[in-house]
């Protein structure tokens, strides 16, 4: 793959249906979350019900998103008890970077945040003009990882000037 460009509906091709194949580690970053959904069979259902079956096989999701998402969201994130329990999840009012770290071997790096109109299975007349890069080269792995892990242990909240905002400081 090295590194491919992505648009538009391979956002979900691409990106989103990649999620249900991580084997051991899924990490996400996004400045917006919204009660997203996915193809399941012929039917569909939450993008969190794709992430509880993850939890459930063991594997490590990290969430950090910029701001806590709507009442549809919180609906769906009740219905699935292990979502509470299983998922690291935090809050960073100056988070506005999106991507997905798979298994630490391919990363999204784009615009999309997860939305359905973003990064989702929204129509071709409902979705946001999305770019992205989908690859896994080791150089761009690790500077994503490593940018997602500074905001993950606060690295940035001494100086961030927004504590005031922050609904749950790390330091």
């Amino acid at each position: 793959m090295a590194v491919e460009f992505i648009s538009g509906m391979e956002h979900y091709e691409k990106v989103v249906a990649r999620v249900a194949s991580v084997r051991s580690s899924l990490w996400i970053g996004t400045a917006d979350i919204k009660d997203l959904y996915v193809k399941a069979g012929s039917s569909t259902e939450p993008f969190l019900a794709v992430l509880a079956k993850l939890l459930k096989r063991g594997v490590e999701i990290r969430l950090i998103h910029a701001k806590e998402p709507g009442p549809a969201f919180r609906e769906d994130f009740d219905r699935y008890p292990v979502l509470k329990t299983g998922l690291e999840r935090m809050l960073c009012p100056r988070v506005h970077f999106k991507m997905l770290v798979f298994d630490f071997e391919t990363v999204y790096i784009g615009s999309a945040n997860l939305t359905g109109a973003g990064i989702g299975m929204k129509g071709s007349s409902r979705r946001n003009f999305e770019a992205g890069i989908l690859t896994d080269e080791p150089a761009l792995i690790e500077a994503a990882t490593e940018e997602f892990d500074s905001v993950w242990r606060g690295d940035h909240c001494s100086r961030c000037g927004r504590r005031l905002y922050c609904a749950d400081p790390i330091k």
